[in-house]
Parts: C-alpha cells; structure tokens; sequence
C-alpha cells in the first residue's frame, strides 16, 4: 500500500535527499514541475544564440526556421523518454543507468552529466553577465571592463549557488518565475523588433540546388537538436520527485512539450539574427561571431532594460538546472560528500574555472566546442538507457540501484565485477566513431569529419551505432534472467545465472522493484 503523500516541504528547507532512492511519501512533484524546469532551463540567451546559428550558416530566415523546427521537434522525441527513469526508481539517470551500465559502469553517465553541467554553467554565467553589463551600459553608463565584467560574474554565480544549495523546491520557486518573466520579456522582444523584421530576409543561397546548402541546413539543424539532448543526463534530477504511478504519456509529455515550448527562444534568436546580419553585420561574422553585442546595437533605447532582465533571470534558470545535477551527481560518484556538500565543492569549482577561462585562458570559445563534445558522446548513453528500458519493460529493482552509493557489492546489476560490458562497450565505440565523425569548423573536426561533404553527421550517427550495436550485443550475449523481472525480456533473449547477494555495509531491508 502507497503512503499518503506528505506536505511539500518549505521552500527555504534546504533539501537534504542525495540520489537515494526518494521515498513514495515525499514525492510530491507533477509533470507540470518537470516541464518549468526544463522549459526554464532552456528559455534564455544561450538558446537564443544557438537560434542564431541558421543565419550564421547563411540560411534565409524561413530555410531556418524549418532547420529549427526540424531540429526542435526530432531532439525533443529522442529526450522525452529520459523522463521515465526518475518516476519508476525515485533516484536520477546516472544512478539508474547501473541497469545497463553496471554498478561500476554507471560512472560513464556520472561523468557526462558533470562535464555538461560545468559548461553549461559556464556558458550561461558568460552570456548572462555580458548581456547585463552591456544592457546596464547601454541604460546607465556602466563602464564596459574586466573589473564590471568580473562582478556580473561573480554576483550571479552567487546567486545560482545559493538556489543550488537550498534544492529542488527553491529550483521550482525559481523557474516559476523564470518560464513568465523571461517568455514576457522575448514576447516584449518580438514587438520592439517588429519594425525592423523581415521574413524575407535571403541567406547567401541562390536555391536549395547550391552544394552548400545542404551541409548548412543539417548543420543548423543539429546544433539545434543537440539544445534538447543536452538535457538527457538531467531529466531524472527533476523528474526522481514525481510519483511512480504517475502515466508514462503525461511525464513524457512534460518533457516533450518543455522542449517544443523553446520556440520561442529559437525564434527570438533566429529573428533578431536576420535583423544582425542586415543592419549591423560586422557582428554576424562567422569568424567571429557576436551575437549579444549586436542585439545591443539593434535593440530600441526602451528595451535594454528587458535585455538586461532576460541575461539575469533566463540565466539563473539555466544556471540552477546544471548546477544542480552537478552537485547531485558528484554526491552519487564520491559518496562521503552530501548533495550541498558535493554542490558547494563542484559550485566553487565551477567558479573558478569561470573566471579563469574569462580572464586568463580565453576559453569561452573554446568551452563550446567542448560542450558540443560532451553531448556527442551523451547522445550514444541515452540511446542504450531508452533501449535497455524497452528491453527490460521498465522493470528495475530499487535497491541494486543503490549498490555503489552504499559501498556495497552484488545483486542483479552486478554483472561483471560491477561493469556491464555490453553496454559499456556499445557507448564507447558509438562515441568514438562520432567524435571522429565531428565536423566544427575552425574548432574541431575529426579524421573521418570531411567524409560528408563538411556536414557534422557524428550525432546522428552516434545514435545509429550505439542502437545497432547494443541491440546486437544484447542478442549475441543475453544478460541474466534477473535483470529482466517476472514478465522476461522483450525483443532479446535471457541467459541462465544467478543472482549474487548484496552483501556490504548499510545493506538495509529490500523493497520491491518498480515496474511499468
């Protein structure tokens, strides 16, 4: 029998759960929560930068919208059934990528979701800060310097870290406020913008004929997909608060629709690069891309103070949403930490690297290659855990979940010694054919990147390996009968062996396993 469900805690109690397994009492998140988070997480400058890149590539307005659209609608599909994992095992994806993965191996995931977190965090404090300082130039006179810069900086990092550390329910508070204002101020936007809008803007295609065309469509069609599948890691942080027997479509579609709703940073950003490129071009240099500075230069005297509220709020949404898995996450891998212990530790980590990146390295370009990097190789992982759900009808047991974060050995996701070679060995050769697959102009481009005629093809094309070659492996080498529940496996075959005991320290009374 289910507990009835307690009161949702005060916002300014700070959040004291890790990635154990959230209890069925305390879950009482809706999808609705699941789709602020996400859609805040994501309505905010850096998607409208990432909504400029069609006319960056030289597309007209309308080849890049339906590049946009293309991407937007295929990413969020290939996202949306991340959400499933945090209901069925009230833990985030990392910990239940152990199905798959392996009690050991699901540190791949760990890592991922670190990695993207610190650059997404990265970027939204660099763009955020330099759209304020610009904006408050703009209004005010702010002088334009390192030391302004610094302080921006500084100040909202502050603030992103405190939401981090008081949790999930001031995250919500947060992105609540951030989904209104920052949606207000783009529609504000599209009015300011209006007069100066033309839908009819050419691109440099001649036609669609022109042999550049194409590689410049699929290419801004991928950097927008790759906004939603940056997400992947992330669901089930948000998702874990949200009852087990809530309906799969309603989670999913949380997820999806968050992702959809983005449209309207993606067209903000989209259009306003149109307006860039005809008025101020020197801005929308492809060598040297400004995006921010050229809003600026284009924007009506009345509108840098909602320029400035977009950098503060969107930011801190974006910035609250890595930040947080982070420190959630590091808590799973290195287990004497707590979660505000881990999110102090990774926050000012972060920080600092910010801030040296900025000043003294110049790696704000380069950390977006690297965060391109990162979701190349995430995108692979997200295929094997959608599969490994399908496979075993989304049957896990709570309790060989928690194995590694109690110090424990054994149990049903044990495997070998701990990793799970089938998966691990279709993620690693799916990611490494994509990186060699990866073609970012004048940043990165693999052995193999010119090989399709200069289209970026590694993350379609890690998605198809990583499917493919799990799915082989798992009909080649059957996993344990254990691992697949009292219904069995679907679409694979199961394998005779037993399950070893979890024996080790905090080894607690088992709970039922969750299934769909």
């Amino acid at each position: 029998m289910t507990a009835a469900p307690a009161e949702s805690p005060k916002i300014t109690e700070i959040e004291t759960y890790g990635v154990d397994r959230i209890p069925d009492r305390d879950r009482t998140a809706r999808p609705i929560d699941l789709f602020r988070v996400s859609f805040g997480g994501a309505n905010t400058f850096a998607t409208c930068v990432l909504g400029a890149f069609p006319i960056l590539f030289g597309l007209s307005f309308r080849q890049g919208l339906a590049a946009t659209l293309t991407g937007l609608v295929a990413g969020a599909l290939i996202l949306a059934p991340l959400s499933l994992f945090g209901p069925r095992n009230g833990t985030n994806n990392a910990v239940s990528s152990s199905a798959h993965l392996g009690v050991h191996g699901r540190i791949v995931g760990s890592y991922l979701a670190l990695l993207t977190a610190v650059a997404f965090f990265s970027i939204s404090v660099w763009s955020s800060g330099d759209a304020l300082v610009g904006g408050a130039a703009r209004l005010v006179g702010v002088p334009q310097n390192d030391l302004t810069h610094a302080v921006a900086y500084a100040i909202f990092a502050s603030l992103v870290l405190t939401v981090c550390i008081y949790g999930f329910r001031f995250m919500l508070l947060v992105n609540k406020i951030a989904v209104a204002a920052a949606s207000l101020m783009f529609v504000l936007g599209l009015v300011a913008f209006a007069g100066d809008f033309d839908p009819s803007y050419p691109g440099v295609f001649a036609s669609t004929a022109d042999p550049l065309f194409w590689p410049a469509f699929i290419g801004a069609a991928l950097i927008v997909l790759s906004n939603p599948v940056s997400f992947g890691a992330f669901l089930g942080d948000w998702s874990r608060y949200i009852p087990a027997d809530t309906p799969r479509r309603k989670v999913m579609g949380a997820a999806f629709l968050a992702q959809i709703a983005t449209i309207l940073p993606f067209f903000f950003g989209l259009a306003t690069a149109s307006i860039i490129a005809a008025k101020a071009p020197q801005y929308m240099d492809p060598a040297a891309p400004n995006y921010v500075g050229g809003l600026l230069a284009v924007s009506p005297g009345w509108y840098f103070l909602p320029v400035c509220l977009i950098a503060l709020i969107g930011g801190m949404s974006t910035g609250t949403t890595s930040l947080y898995g982070t420190g959630l996450d590091f808590s799973s891998v290195f287990t004497r930490f707590s979660r505000v212990q881990a999110t102090v530790f990774i926050g000012v980590l972060s920080i600092g690297f910010i801030f040296a990146g900025r000043f003294w390295m110049n790696l704000t370009q380069s950390i977006s290659t690297f965060a391109t990097l990162i979701i190349t190789c995430t995108a692979p992982w997200m295929v094997i855990m959608m599969l490994g759900y399908v496979v075993r009808r989304g049957w896990y047991d709570p309790e060989a979940l928690q194995v590694f974060n109690r110090r424990q050995r054994g149990g049903r996701y044990w495997f070998s010694h701990g990793w799970n070679w089938r998966g691990l060995s279709a993620w690693f050769v799916s990611a490494a054919v994509a990186i060699t697959f990866t073609n970012i102009p004048g940043q990165f481009v693999g052995p193999f990147g010119h090989l399709a005629g200069g289209v970026d093809i590694a993350l379609p094309l890690g998605l198809a390996v990583a499917g493919l070659l799990y799915l082989l492996l798992l009909l080649v080498f059957p996993e344990p009968r254990g691992v697949f529940g009292p219904k069995g496996p679907r679409l694979v075959r199961a394998a005779d062996a037993p399950t070893p005991p979890i024996i080790g320290p905090d080894n607690g009374v088992a709970g039922e396993p969750v299934h769909t």
